[in-house]
């Protein structure tokens, strides 16, 4: 079922329930002026989706709900873990130009920094990469640390989490992706394992995959 798009007959149909419901199908189908085994489908759609409800001996009804409200319902119940891809990571010691072949091996554009324990300590982009290798310094020998975003600066998603919530948070902070993480107990101290990575091509796969391409 695509949930992305509505055809021109949908939105038609909607339209008519909507200024003359409750109505049958059979009425629908005379205003269309087409059978009402062609109409069939159509109202199953909009049906299943919730944007009509239907009553026996009644006819179809305007539920009160838009097809944007469609999108976000399917958004906000598919979990972030649903989607997520495998995170890039590296080691907090290791240096800028060990960091930049990992970004190109792994063609992303950042990549998380862990501690030794993995638990994450920030992150870097390839904007910061530039910015490191324009500072004149031995990138060979130049930890990644010194370049990265630190926590707490750094936004974060969960295994949990919808996926509307993280894209929003995408949007918002205006960054390519977000480590997904799950929090530990360390020491007496809330850490964070990163445990995947939330993109905005992992929300463009679901698109393509909701309408079923």
């Amino acid at each position: 079922m695509n949930y992305i798009e509505l055809t021109k007959r949908q939105e038609k149909i909607l339209e008519i329930v909507r200024n003359h419901g409750p109505i049958t199908g059979e009425e629908i189908a005379q205003k269309l002026n087409i059978s009402r085994a062609a109409l069939r489908p159509d109202l199953a759609i909009l049906t299943m989706a919730g944007l009509l409800g239907a009553r026996p001996r009644v006819g179809y009804y305007y539920t009160g709900r838009e097809p944007r409200d469609v999108i976000a319902g399917v958004l906000g119940n598919i979990r972030v873990q649903e989607v997520q891809s495998r995170p890039i990571v590296v080691r907090e010691t290791s240096t800028v130009y060990d960091a930049i072949v990992t970004m190109f091996i792994e063609d992303v554009g950042t990549i998380f920094v862990v501690s030794e324990e993995g638990f994450l300590e920030g992150l870097a982009s390839r904007k910061d990469m530039l910015k490191a290798t324009m500072g004149g310094k031995d990138i060979n020998k130049l930890p990644v640390g010194v370049v990265m975003t630190r926590m707490p600066n750094i936004i974060v998603t969960y295994p949990d989490e919808s996926v509307l919530r993280a894209a929003e948070k995408l949007i918002h902070h205006q960054v390519d992706s977000l480590p997904v993480v799950e929090t530990v107990l360390h020491e007496g101290r809330e850490k964070y394992r990163v445990v995947g990575r939330f993109t905005k091509t992992n929300i463009t796969r679901l698109f393509v995959s909701l309408a079923g391409k």
